[in-house]
């Protein structure tokens, strides 16, 4: 009778851990890059689940998923139940606004931008954009 009363408490436990994982994201980065892993965090932070592919060849990644060149930055992420893009240090916010738009393919933050997750503070001057080059939000 124990037996049965602590698989299913046991399972209970597992199946709450599984339902509150957030939205999964696979992030494609360089092994060389050091800021990757900060914009992951925040990332985790704000509840989604990271996952972090090392590529030696990312510009091979960002040709297959067609990230536009003007918008690279050091990694390309993508949202694995819609498949929309990530192109760099976009914040958390951005990307759960993106998420409730399906007409929206990607969201950039083009280069390096020293004001954004994984890089420094936001300040209120971060501009991310769509994938077409048009403003997405200002953070």
């Amino acid at each position: 009778m124990i037996k049965p009363l602590l698989l299913a408490a046991s399972l209970s436990v597992f199946s709450s851990m599984a339902w509150a994982e957030g939205p999964a994201i696979t992030m494609y980065q360089d092994p060389n890059c050091g800021c990757c892993g900060g914009w992951a965090q925040h990332m985790r932070d704000e509840g989604f689940e990271v996952k972090e592919v090392k590529v030696v060849k990312i510009q091979d990644v960002k040709r297959l998923l067609r990230v536009p060149e003007n918008l690279e930055s050091c990694h390309t992420a993508m949202i694995d139940k819609t498949g929309q893009l990530i192109e760099g240090h976009v914040p958390a916010n951005v990307v759960k606004r993106m998420m409730n738009d399906g007409s929206v393919r990607g969201v950039a933050a083009p280069g390096m931008p020293a004001n954004s997750p994984g890089m420094g503070q936001l300040d209120g001057n971060l501009v991310t954009v769509d994938f077409d080059g048009r403003p997405y939000s200002r953070d």
